[in-house]
C-alpha cells in the first residue's frame, strides 16, 4: 500500500472537477501546476485559471511556471516530493518533468483513446457524429495521448447534444476513472494496455477561426453537428448578408430537417419567430445565435428587433 503524496496539473474547469474530486477523497496534494496569469477582456484585466482559483481557496501550493524546464522550477518540484502526477488538460510535458515521480505521471484524456488524440476530443466527438466517447486515463511517455492505458470509461454522446453538456458529464466520468485509478496505483493492483495504433485514428485538431466556420454546401446534419459541437465555445460560426448588410454570426443552437426543396443552400428564410437557413438537403431551423454587438438570443428574440428580406444568404 503507497501512501501517495500527489502534485496536480491542469487549467480549465474540465480539471478543476477533478481536482476537487481528488480533495474531496482525502488525497494528500502536496502541489498544483497551473498556467501563468494573463490579461483577458477588453480591459486586458489580469485573470486567474480556473485551477489557479480553486487551489488558492482550498491553500494547496501553487506553482505557475513559464518553462517547465526551467531549473527553478524543477528544484521547487523536487522539494515537493510528490510520488505521482496527475495531469488534467495541461501542456505537453518535457520528460524530465514526467518521469521525476517515482509512481510516474497519469494524464486523464476525454476521450476513448487511441482515437481523438489532441487538443479539443470532446468537440471533435460531436462533430464527426459519433455516439460514444469516453474517457482514458494513461501513463505519459514522450509523444501526445499516446502512453500505456490505465483504464477507459464509455459513455453514449445525445442526438441533440451540444459539446458543453458532454464537457460537464465526462468532468463527472473522469472524476471517478481518476479514483480508481489513484486507488490501483495506491494498492499496486494497476495493469496497462499498450495502445493499438494500427487502425486509422481519428485526431482531435486544435480549433481554430477555419475549422470553426460553416460551409453551408455541407449536409444539414454535417452542419447540426458541426454547430452543436462548437456550443457554446468556442463556437460556429458564418457571415450573412441582406443587401448592403453583413455580420458575422454565431451560431449556438438549431435543428435540422431532411426535405426536399429547390432553394439554393445558404438561403435565409424568417417570420417573426423563426429563422430558417436551407442546405443541400434540408433545413436548418436556427434556434440560437448571437450577432455583433448583441448578446447570445433566442432566434425569436432576435426577430422582434431586426427582418430580413427575402435576399439574405447564409455563407
Amino acid at each position: 500500500m503507497e501512501k501517495l503524496r500527489i502534485v496536480f496539473m491542469g487549467t480549465p474547469d474540465f480539471a478543476v472537477g477533478i481536482l476537487d474530486i481528488i480533495y474531496q477523497n482525502n488525497y494528500e496534494i502536496v502541489g498544483v501546476i497551473t498556467a501563468p496569469d494573463k490579461p483577458a477582456g477588453r480591459g486586458q484585466k489580469v485573470s486567474f485559471s480556473a485551477v489557479k482559483e480553486y487551489a488558492l481557496a482550498k491553500n494547496l501550493h501553487l506553482l505557475q511556471p513559464t518553462n517547465l524546464k526551467a531549473t527553478d522550477f524543477l528544484d521547487e518540484l523536487r522539494q515537493l516530493n510528490a510520488n505521482l502526477q496527475v495531469v488534467v488538460a495541461f501542456r505537453m510535458l518535457p520528460e524530465v518533468v514526467w518521469k521525476m515521480p517515482q509512481l510516474g505521471t497519469f494524464n486523464l484524456h476525454a476521450s476513448l483513446l487511441p482515437e481523438y488524440r489532441g487538443a479539443a476530443p470532446i468537440n471533435w466527438a460531436i462533430i464527426n457524429g459519433e455516439t460514444k466517447t469516453g474517457v482514458t486515463t494513461f501513463f505519459i511517455d514522450d509523444k501526445i495521448d499516446t502512453g500505456a492505458i490505465i483504464l477507459s470509461k464509455e459513455t453514449a454522446i445525445g442526438t441533440n447534444e451540444s459539446a458543453g453538456e458532454l464537457h460537464d458529464r465526462l468532468m463527472q466520468l473522469g472524476s471517478a476513472a481518476v479514483i480508481e485509478t489513484l486507488e490501483l496505483i495506491k494498492t499496486e493492483k494497476v495493469t496497462t494496455t499498450l495502445q493499438n495504433s494500427a487502425t486509422e485514428e481519428k485526431t482531435a485538431y486544435k480549433l481554430n477561426k477555419e475549422n470553426c466556420k460553416i460551409d453551408w454546401t455541407q449536409p444539414g446534419n454535417t452542419i447540426f453537428n458541426l454547430i452543436r459541437g462548437l456550443s457554446p465555445y468556442p463556437t460556429a460560426w458564418s457571415y450573412i448578408k441582406d443587401s448592403t448588410a453583413e455580420w458575422n454570426v454565431k451560431f449556438y443552437e438549431a435543428t435540422f430537417e431532411a426535405i426536399t426543396h429547390s432553394k439554393k443552400a445558404g438561403t435565409i428564410s424568417t417570420t417573426k419567430k423563426v429563422f430558417i437557413i436551407y442546405t443541400t438537403d434540408g433545413v436548418l431551423n436556427v434556434t440560437s445565435l448571437q450577432f455583433p454587438g448583441k448578446k447570445k438570443m433566442q432566434a425569436h428574440e432576435l426577430l422582434n428587433g431586426i427582418s430580413f428580406s427575402e435576399n439574405a444568404v447564409a455563407y
